[in-house]
């Protein structure tokens, strides 16, 4: 007892001494990037963690991970699938696990401890889990895909057609809607439960529910795939929600992509088949025993209230056909049908990209009635949602919603540029408040346009209400749902035009973030590539992209043809003609973002796993190249020019399409080092020099001292991406400036050029002529976008009516407002943020700025405020991580840290001065500098 006395006393000393020092804190462990995930796929699963510690430069020297089947025997500290042991290693990001095999469906417990920058021990982590997916087809069971009926092979439309406006887009098959199933399955449970985990997928979309509540709050499940080759399936924790006795399982399904209709807006229409459902449910008892659940022809299924459901063209909700009840135990099925058992895609794959969910709600703003019996509702904001409407009314009323963006010149709904027609019709069964929302389909919109109801007196309403006995809506309002992928980044600043800048860009990302990136949230819904690579730089500060663009970046994978093209879309639902499916800007996606993905989040399995695509799709653009240069493709897509926006008016085709090919070879080589595979990188070495020797001889122009015909993207792009030879990059420089000045900083570069014009002007340390271009609202951009009336990013620079004004392109400022103007950056040769940069720029008569983003280190804090000549500088540093801050100081300046001369301090080191500013290398922590310039 005494022993063991002096043990506890020791280990109370030695923590009160820890705390003391500042000692490492362990947080926020990941499994694959996500928090306590469910459907692991990953037989490696990789393990990550943060740091946290008030004292600075703190950083892990080892770390030692446990994992084990059991919680129990993880809480002794045994690791019985995994015991790292202690690895001297500063390593806490994407760790492999290199225990023993990992089991289908199981659970797994883990814990880590780290030792600090002394060597002195943390304490073990509080425990973290993961549960693993259905590894295999045989882990499914017996569970088959069941559906109310099915699609005969002959009539299904794959590729899709793409004709919107064609009459009989689909030959001799009927147009009539096919019916919308729902499925119930009652079963009993006799014992105490253990745990219970329900695996399932429905095509194209279901909502699962148990005795009759929703389970979770996903929306649109699953995600988007090349139904042909897998589909996703989506893996909930019943353990807690089922009780002793009779339970019920309810699936509803919806369309979706796996099958759109003829009738009304379709950007495609097509059908991998009819919906269908795919269910295992494993119970594990008490007593140590296994049960499993699994669709089959012991379920029951009819036809649904839903009678039309399509995802380009909205949904209708009858609710007289409703069946009370269905969902409870109890209920008489006996007239619903038995499934049939049909054949679904080849594969599933566990979803592990973040659900669509319901993520803001938005109450009316204004009422207005433009004409008798029209009522148009303004939400304030243009966005990717559903509405939700609660009225009262006789049985059988119907009540029609029609959502927009804009506005026409008689005040009603306009769906000219999104799609038309897109709306809702939802029929009362009468008896008291209804509530009703859409399902399986969504738009982009700011207002709703209500026919065949009246507004309640308390609903915003001064408007005279007839007396006529017709259905009144009570309530109404919209719902914003998009990816619930973890907001990481905020950014703030002194100028309130790039606040609403900001705000603005955030709108199309959040409007366009779903199972994939898509370009609108209404007329398309198409995941175009170009934005991926291009808008993932201000997306991914902004949201915690790390499972989303594996996921992207797999779709590419299925679309790849034979050949090595990858198309303009994935997945690729139709086959578009020409530059629309050939463009290496767009395809060229397939080697940027995994890229990309890389270095943001330290992912090299992602590389790895990406690798044959990204060489593939290389060599199938030598086969299109003519003495290593391209010409096909759309170019700077929606640039400036005389004519409508679209293809690329001001810059040859040849350069950006070149350019970026030039740009994949030197990723590839990049890659293939990394890979150890020499050969390969050799030779993309030597092919991207052989580009650039060509693409300077074609379109080098040494008399000019420019590019092309001298646009933006003709200058910049070679700029940044180093095309231009060491001894023409001042004058080409010079070229770019003048065209800016000359043009009084109006921009010209479209979807490809504008981010490339950033980064060019940023890097040639030109940060003003940013500044310049923005802070403005007089020429077409974001300003003029913003004076228009614009709530979210619109398709063209002049926010034209006739165009999407809630599209995902364009938005590269916002990467500039957290890179440049507040100045978080990273080393490009260093992955994940662990060597961070912080570099902010001062620039126009913004005073103060205020950017902080959560690294997978941890979060990353930039703030500066600026009074004359004087600078403050806060920067927040997460433990176990390093950063090089480039102070606005030329040699001269009165530098301090918290009040004492930055060379009296022990912990900071003055690296260099160059280009009138001062370089800082300091460790993880918190830093209050202030910058004097004399």
């Amino acid at each position: 007892m005494k022993l063991l006395f002096y043990q506890l006393l020791l280990c109370c000393l030695i923590g009160i001494d820890a705390r003391a020092t500042g000692a490492l804190t362990i947080t926020r462990l990941r499994c694959d990037s996500r928090d306590n995930p469910l459907g692991v796929e990953s037989r490696q699963p990789r393990l990550s963690w943060q740091l946290v510690s008030d004292i600075r430069g703190q950083k892990q020297t080892a770390y030692r991970i446990l994992v084990s089947d059991n919680p129990d025997a993880l809480a002794a500290h045994q690791g019985t699938l995994w015991d790292s042991g202690k690895r001297t290693s500063d390593q806490s990001i994407q760790i492999v696990y290199a225990g023993k095999p990992l089991l289908a469906g199981q659970s797994y417990y883990w814990k880590v401890q780290t030792w600090d920058k002394e060597g002195q021990p943390a304490g073990w982590s509080a425990p973290a889990t993961w549960q693993m997916g259905l590894l295999t087809k045989a882990d499914w069971g017996k569970a088959q895909w069941i559906a109310l009926e099915e699609l005969p092979a002959a009539e299904r439309i794959v590729p899709f057609v793409h004709a919107p406006n064609a009459e009989k887009p689909l030959g001799d098959r009927k147009s009539a809607q096919n019916a919308m199933p729902q499925f119930r399955k009652e079963f009993k449970l006799e014992k105490p439960l253990k745990r219970a985990m329900a695996f399932i997928s429905g095509l194209g979309h279901y909502e699962l529910s148990l005795n009759g509540q929703r389970v979770k709050d996903h929306f649109i499940d699953p995600g988007w795939t090349s139904y042909d080759q897998y589909a996703l399936y989506a893996t909930y924790d019943l353990t807690s929600t089922l009780k002793k006795g009779a339970n019920v399982l309810g699936v509803l399904l919806g369309n979706g992509f796996y099958n759109i209709p003829v009738e009304r807006y379709r950007k495609i229409v097509g059908s991998f088949g009819y919906p269908k459902l795919i269910c295992k449910l494993q119970l594990e008892y008490a007593d140590g025993t296994i049960g499993e659940l699994v669709t089959d022809q012991s379920w029951k299924v009819t036809q649904s209230p839903i009678t039309y459901s399509s995802i380009y063209g909205g949904e209708d909700w009858d609710a007289t056909k409703e069946r009370t009840g269905w969902m409870q135990a109890g209920y008489d099925a006996e007239s619903w049908q038995t499934p049939l058992l049909v054949q679904g895609p080849p594969q599933l794959r566990s979803q592990t990209a973040p659900p669509v969910k319901i993520m803001e709600t938005f109450r009316p703003v204004g009422l207005r009635q433009p004409k008798p019996g029209v009522y148009v509702v303004d939400l304030g904001q243009n966005m990717s949602g559903i509405p939700q409407i609660s009225v009262r009314g006789k049985a059988g009323a119907v009540i029609k919603i029609t959502p927009g963006e804009l506005l026409g010149d008689d005040s009603l709904v306009t769906q000219q540029a999104t799609g038309s027609p897109h709306f809702y019709r939802y029929t009362l069964k009468g008896g008291g408040t209804e509530t009703w929302r859409p399902r399986f389909t969504y738009y982009g919109f700011r207002y709703l346009q209500i026919e065949g109801a009246v507004p309640d007196q308390g609903l915003l309403s001064t408007i005279a209400v007839p007396t006529a006995d017709v259905p009144v809506f009570i309530d109404i309002k919209g719902l914003h749902t998009r990816s619930s992928a973890e907001t990481v980044g905020t950014f703030s600043c002194s100028n309130r035009l790039f606040n609403r800048i900001d705000r603005l860009i955030d709108w199309a990302i959040k409007s366009n973030m779903v199972s994939t990136l898509t370009d609108c949230p209404h007329r398309e819904k198409l995941g175009w590539l170009e934005e991926t690579h291009l808008m993932s730089g201000s997306a991914r500060y902004t949201y915690d992209l790390a499972t989303l663009l594996p996921k992207i970046i797999r779709d590419m994978q299925s679309a790849q043809l034979e050949n090595g093209l990858i198309p303009d879309i994935a997945p690729e639902y139709t086959a578009f003609a020409n530059g629309f499916r050939d463009s290496p800007e767009w395809g060229s996606a397939g080697v940027i973002l995994p890229w990309y993905t890389y270095q943001w989040y330290g992912d090299r399995n992602i590389l790895a796993e990406s690798y044959p695509m990204m060489k593939k799709y290389v060599d199938y653009l030598g086969t299109k190249a003519q003495d290593h240069i391209l010409t096909h493709g759309l170019g700077d897509w929606c640039d400036l020019g005389p004519k409508p926006p679209g293809e690329s008016q001001l810059t040859p085709k040849g350069i950006t399409a070149t350019a970026t090919y030039y740009y994949d070879l030197t990723i590839l080589e990049k890659t293939a080092r990394l890979l150890e595979k020499k050969a390969d990188a050799d030779h993309y070495n030597q092919l991207a020099r052989a580009v650039k020797q060509a693409f300077n001889a074609k379109y080098y122009d040494a008399e000019k001292g420019q590019y092309g015909s001298g646009s933006q993207t003709s200058n910049a792009m070679p700029i940044y991406m180093n095309l231009v030879t060491p001894e023409n990059k001042a004058v080409v420089t010079a070229s770019l400036l003048k065209n800016l000045n000359d043009n009084q900083y109006s921009l010209t570069a479209g979807d490809i050029g504008f981010r490339y014009l950033l980064l060019a002007l940023g890097q040639v340390g030109a940060s003003e002529a940013i500044y310049a271009m923005n802070n403005r609202s007089d020429v077409p951009g974001y300003g003029y976008q913003l004076a228009h009336g614009a709530t979210a990013l619109t398709e063209s620079w002049p926010a034209l009516r006739y165009v999407s004004n809630n599209h995902f392109m364009l938005g590269h400022l916002m990467e500039w407002l957290y890179s440049g103007l507040g100045g978080i950056q990273q080393d490009e040769n260093v992955p994940g943020f662990k060597a961070i940069v912080i570099r902010p720029e001062a620039v126009g008569d913004i005073t103060h700025t205020s950017v902080r983003y959560v690294s997978p280190y941890g979060p990353i804090r930039s703030e500066w405020k600026k009074t004359g000549l004087q600078l403050e500088l806060t920067v927040g540093i997460p433990a176990n991580t390093t950063a090089l801050v480039y102070l606005p100081a030329p040699e001269g300046s009165l530098i301090t840290e918290s009040g004492k001369p930055i060379d009296q301090q022990n912990d900071m080191k003055l690296v260099r001065t160059e280009n009138s500013k001062t370089v800082v290398a300091i460790g993880s922590g918190t830093y209050r500098f202030r910058v004097d310039v004399r």
